[in-house]
């Protein structure tokens, strides 16, 4: 088995809410995109949890709205063994180096990992440092994750609400 790469982050120097999965899926690497697989409902989720056209864009525009609303994707692993797309299946997993992205981020106020695996390594590899910034642990975007949407969705507003109170918090910095 082979080790896997992940995607490089997808982050702006304004960025203010950096979003954190565990590790590209099958369908991700074999496209080089975040949240390829078809059926994966994250771009649906902060599409829907923050009024921008996500689900309907190409990857390209995707991202370039992403980042003009100051929000960053990446994942805690960078690289892993793993056979097929499920969290349960990673071995050998080396972390991601958030310290160095972060130091990049002055503005980063919120982190929010998309699901348990991402929240279980992420706030390990934070540490005592996790109390610098609003940390949100979301449910999975993964279609292998069988919350219904609406319960998803649900958990996921409470971060464009969290985001919105620092945005508009911001403007007296």
């Amino acid at each position: 088995m082979d080790r896997l790469k992940g995607l490089a982050p997808q982050v702006a120097p304004d960025t203010r809410l950096l979003v954190l999965g565990s590790f590209p899926g099958v369908a991700s690497l074999q496209a080089q995109q975040y949240y390829g697989h078809p059926r994966n409902q994250l771009w649906r989720l902060l599409g829907d949890s923050f009024g921008l056209p996500l689900a309907q864009a190409d990857y390209p525009m995707r991202l370039q709205l992403l980042l003009a609303n100051q929000i960053g994707l990446w994942d805690v692993i960078s690289e892993t063994h793993r056979r097929g797309s499920l969290d349960s299946e990673i071995r050998d997993p080396r972390p991601s180096d958030l310290f160095t992205l972060l130091a990049g981020l002055p503005q980063l106020r919120t982190i929010a990992f998309n699901g348990g695996t991402a929240a279980k390594i992420g706030l390990r590899q934070l540490g005592a440092h996790a109390d610098r910034y609003r940390i949100l642990s979301l449910p999975s975007s993964s279609p292998a994750y069988t919350l219904a949407y609406a319960g998803k969705l649900a958990a996921w507003a409470t971060l464009s609400k969290e985001y919105a109170d620092d945005f508009h918090g911001s403007s007296n910095e």
